[in-house]
């Protein structure tokens, strides 16, 4: 049995899409930028929303300046919209009180900035209580690089063999990689069963109770 499971948030426990996209077409079209579909965004999130910014800009206008103006507008917007559409996956509140109510610890390693990952944490998942909470926060790189995990483990000393790492993505695959822990693709969340095979994902999983045997 696992004592720690690391989930990522964006595609793994939450369907936060949609107000990711709107956030983001929210700052294009206040700096009179094109927007993009809703069905686009998939492509874009995932590797924190500085990154996000750039994608979603034209290519000739990705300056620094532009980025960090779009990213002021996209906060503010997103703050006060975060859980307009959000929701968790199915089967994901039951998922994490199973978890915990068999002592395995649960924690969070989001590229997305800290406070929103607490917000978002504290409002769908009220009754769990978590190891850690980690997002973004300045200084410290972004998923595929390991910090994140490795600042899980310095809260919740843990055994690397006692650890398995979920994400949707092949980012989250190789971060669980680098970090040397084992990893578990899930297939509900905003990438393919593709990118995780080419990212060399340990498990994938077509629903929470595999997730639930597969930490069992």
């Amino acid at each position: 049995m696992k004592q720690l499971v690391i989930f990522d948030l964006d595609g793994t426990l939450l369907n936060s899409i949609a107000d990711l996209g709107n956030a983001a077409n929210h700052a294009l079209e206040k700096a009179g930028f094109p927007t993009h579909p809703a069905e686009a965004y998939p492509r874009f999130v995932g590797n924190g929303v500085r990154r996000l910014i750039e994608r979603v800009l034209p290519e000739s206008h990705r300056s620094r300046e532009t980025v960090n103006r779009l990213l002021v507008d996209f906060k503010e917007y997103y703050n006060d919209h975060l859980t307009d559409e959000t929701r968790p996956y199915p089967g994901i509140p039951e998922l994490l009180r199973d978890l915990t109510d068999r002592g395995i610890k649960v924690a969070v390693a989001s590229n997305k900035y800290k406070g929103a990952v607490e917000v978002l944490i504290r409002h769908y998942f009220p009754e769990i209580p978590w190891a850690a909470i980690e997002g973004q926060k300045e200084g410290i790189p972004v998923k595929p690089d390991p910090s994140v995990v490795f600042e899980i483990l310095a809260e919740v000393p843990t055994p690397k063999s006692g650890v398995l790492y979920v994400g949707d993505s092949g980012v989250d695959m190789e971060t669980a990689r680098r970090a040397c822990v084992e990893s578990c693709g899930v297939t509900w969340g905003f990438r393919s069963r593709q990118e995780l095979q080419e990212n060399y994902a340990a498990h994938i999983v077509d629903t929470p109770s595999q997730l639930l045997r597969l930490a069992l």
